[in-house]
């Protein structure tokens, strides 16, 4: 039993998904764009209240930074809880915090105070992220379709939610704006308490009930941890794990020496802005094909292949000129493989542990997301201070297609995993 569970299922022994109520979908999804987009919000308010008080750009810069800090520890700590005591349960708390928190920022308009205030915000906020996650895994039972959609209405917090708070900034300044935050925050508890529950699965006994909190489990266990890193022994889960550890260095290329490049070819903003924006458009697309995609194609040879052709399109960018067209085209077919590529990894790794490990396994990948994004921007900026902008591309990228060789070997070896 123990081997069964752990273990990636096969394509014959795959359970059916059973369908969902509407109203169960529409509650569930209305969760998304509040879970995903009050990320977005979070950034984008630091930088802007930072300057308002007159803050350096060092000051700005560790305040920034210091949002990921803690998730980077917590991750699988807070994914462990989500499977003891419940998804939607700890991430209710969660946001509650943020809620709680948000207002604050504009009464210590002081640097070690915001600080602080990052560090524990932005924990909060990246954790109920995870639990969106979780609970999208538990209730849709790791179908790609079911995490496409979801993530789709995850982008339109995205692209909302920073909007509505500007405005607010604009019209009156930090009050409005955290306050807004806030009110955000509150409108993500609320549906969370109308999510429903997820569905027994065909054969399991039915779940028993979270255990009575205590204090002291609010303290990280080393076992959680230990148990979590074990799951890399499975060979889905350790593919998609590196998968996904390359896939985000794409987005460590386009935030540092990406925009450098498109800057010095004499891009305006504007159209910077517009090249950015189409990776997020497309992706968007993308995760609602991957589902139909998966179901004929090999799951994780195309988790490779889809990837590598992503990192090729951005290791060319030096080849196209500068023509606008061409670098726009490029980016809405990168943005089109990234997003299919999103929900197959998310789905990976659901059905590739049993329903007592989701959030844990969310946890391990929300760490490993944090670390490249810690590890790869400056890694890239070392190597144009090194070879020049141009050959970075080249010399960086080659590096990261070489990897996904190896991916692939790897791939050839494991075996197959139904979505």
């Amino acid at each position: 039993m123990m081997r069964r569970n752990r273990e990636p299922r096969e394509l014959t022994d795959a359970p059916a998904v059973p369908a969902l109520s509407r109203r169960s979908m529409a509650v569930l999804y209305a969760t998304a764009p509040f879970a995903m987009g009050y990320v977005d919000i979070f950034m984008l308010l630091m930088p802007l209240y930072a300057a308002s008080i007159g803050l350096s750009a060092t000051e700005i810069g560790l305040l920034v930074g210091a949002r990921s800090a803690l998730g980077l520890f917590l991750s699988i700590h807070a994914g462990t809880l989500m499977d003891r005591f419940g998804a939607r349960r700890v991430t209710i708390v969660l946001s509650a915090g943020a809620v709680a928190l948000f207002p604050l920022y504009p009464l210590l308009p002081w640097f070690p105070a915001l600080l602080v205030l990052q560090l524990l915000t932005g924990c909060l906020i990246s954790l109920a992220w995870s639990g969106g996650q979780t609970l999208i895994a538990l209730i849709g039972q790791g179908d790609a379709d079911y995490i496409g959609r979801y993530t789709v209405f995850g982008r339109i917090g995205t692209t909302l939610g920073p909007v509505i708070v500007g405005a607010a900034w604009d019209f009156g300044g930090p009050w409005p704006a955290y306050l807004c935050g806030s009110v955000w925050g509150a409108i993500l508890i609320v549906a969370l308490l109308f999510t429903p529950d997820p569905p027994p699965v065909a054969g399991e006994a039915p779940a028993a009930p979270p255990p009575r909190f205590r204090a002291r489990d609010l303290l990280p266990r080393l076992g959680d941890y230990t148990r979590t890193f074990a799951m890399m022994a499975i060979p889905a889960i350790a593919i998609s794990i590196a998968v996904l550890f390359v896939r985000n260095t794409t987005g460590g290329i386009q935030s540092s020496v990406y925009v450098l490049y498109l800057h010095r070819i004499g891009l305006a903003g504007t159209a910077i802005g517009i090249l950015l924006g189409a990776v997020e458009v497309a992706g968007a697309f993308g995760n609602l094909v991957s589902g139909h995609t998966i179901r004929r194609l090999h799951p994780q040879w195309t988790l490779v292949a889809a990837t590598a052709a992503a990192i090729a399109i951005v290791t060319v960018t030096p080849l196209f000129g500068g023509i606008f067209v061409l670098l726009l085209f490029a980016q809405v077919l990168r943005g089109a493989l990234q997003g299919m590529v999103q929900p197959v990894l998310f789905s990976i790794q659901s059905k590739s542990v049993g329903r007592d490990r989701q959030g844990a396994v969310v946890g391990l990948r929300q760490t490993m997301n944090r670390l490249a994004s810690i590890i790869v921007p400056p890694l890239v900026g070392a190597a144009a201070d090194r070879w020049g902008i141009d050959d970075s591309f080249l010399i960086v990228g080659g590096g990261l297609l070489a990897v996904c060789m190896l991916l692939g070997l790897a791939v050839r070896y494991a075996p197959r995993l139904e979505l």
